[in-house]
């Protein structure tokens, strides 16, 4: 079984890498922000023990092959900027879930655009994936453009599927497979 602890993946102006102690206060403080949170489905974070908690299971989980989540960190100034994960890999079937989040004030300059790229060729070369799924909120419309501009097509809608702190919420499933990927005209 593969390991995730010890990847990083370099591009242009990022560096995508694990999770570590020090990110605990970068991580709280995007996702304690009302904006990064509004379409996400759980509660805004309220305490630096929700990222250490975040970051441990995450050194765990990597180290054990479970799921692969990288720190977004912008190379000119060594920043955390945001998170991307696959999670849910199922062997079997080639597939995963991505997930990702970025803090407010990178928003708009491709950064994510950059970053899932990345994880999407990992997931594509090195996991040998056939199908990278995402689950997101219609509402929210510019994660919808970013995921429409990385070759990914909504192939579903369920309504009311999450319910974060009382309020309701649908969610749209998008759907990117390898031989769109590796026919995207890039």
């Amino acid at each position: 079984m593969a390991t995730f602890d010890q990847v990083e993946l370099q591009t242009s102006r990022l560096l995508l890498r694990p999770l570590q102690e020090s990110d605990a206060a970068a991580l709280l403080a995007i996702f304690s922000d009302e904006k990064v949170m509004q379409y996400w489905s759980t509660p805004l974070w309220d305490s630096i023990d929700i990222a250490h908690a975040l970051i441990a299971r995450d050194l765990k989980a990597m180290a054990e092959g479970t799921y692969i989540r990288l720190g977004i960190e912008r190379a000119e100034d060594h920043a955390l900027i945001g998170n991307c994960t696959l999670f849910d890999l199922n062997q079997q079937s080639r597939r995963a879930e991505i997930g990702y989040g970025m803090a407010y004030s990178a928003w708009g300059k491709g950064y994510m655009h950059e970053a899932l790229s990345a994880l999407l060729d990992f997931g594509f070369s090195e996991l040998k994936l056939n199908r990278v799924e995402a689950d997101i909120d219609p509402r929210n419309l510019a994660s919808a453009k970013s995921l429409e501009r990385l070759g990914f097509s909504r192939e579903g809608y369920l309504r009311e599927r999450w319910i974060v702190d009382g309020v309701v919420s649908d969610t749209a499933l998008y759907g990117l497979l390898f031989s769109d990927w590796k026919t995207r005209g890039l």
